[in-house]
């Protein structure tokens, strides 16, 4: 079954969305993956992009947590991330240091991550999204904690970007 086959059946199936979305993230190319998360992540029909990240941190390893920390770290430089959410990151990086560990990502909460990410979003609209989404679409294991509605989101722009190329 091709890849368009596996998102019509998802999306024409409301109620298992959820659960085939992971089948459907198995199979698909990253870059139509990413995609599909970055538009998932910047709906309106979905919570916001913090909470869905912090779902997945909590899920992560403190390499993956370093992963997607640095992500962003690289998208808005550690200074701005650094100041973001209070000083969040800035209270577990040294001066000067311009990548987070695995053991210092390790030491933020999930609550911590939703205020860096909501307010790196604040920041850089759009680019926090599609970053996230390109982190996460090579960390497929992870985003079997995204709900409904933001998997069927990320399927349909999935299938939107599939059928147009």
């Amino acid at each position: 079954m091709g890849l368009m086959d596996m998102l019509n059946q998802a999306l024409g199936n409301q109620q298992g969305a959820a659960q085939q979305f992971n089948q459907v993230a198995q199979n698909a190319p990253p870059d139509v993956l990413a995609k599909g998360l970055a538009e998932a992540f910047r709906s309106d029909k979905t919570p916001d992009i913090g909470s869905m990240v912090s779902q997945m941190f909590g899920q992560s390893n403190g390499t993956q947590q370093a992963g997607m920390l640095n992500q962003l770290l690289g998208t808005l430089g550690p200074g701005l991330m650094a100041s973001l959410a209070g000083g969040t990151l800035g209270n577990v990086m040294k001066p000067g240091q311009t990548q987070i560990t695995p053991s210092q990502a390790s030491q933020l909460t999930p609550e911590q991550v939703q205020d860096v990410v909501n307010h790196a979003n604040e920041v850089h609209p759009g680019g926090v999204a599609d970053q996230l989404g390109q982190f996460y679409a090579q960390h497929r294991g992870l985003i079997n904690t995204l709900g409904g509605v933001a998997a069927t989101v990320a399927m349909m722009k999935m299938k939107d970007h599939v059928s147009q190329g």
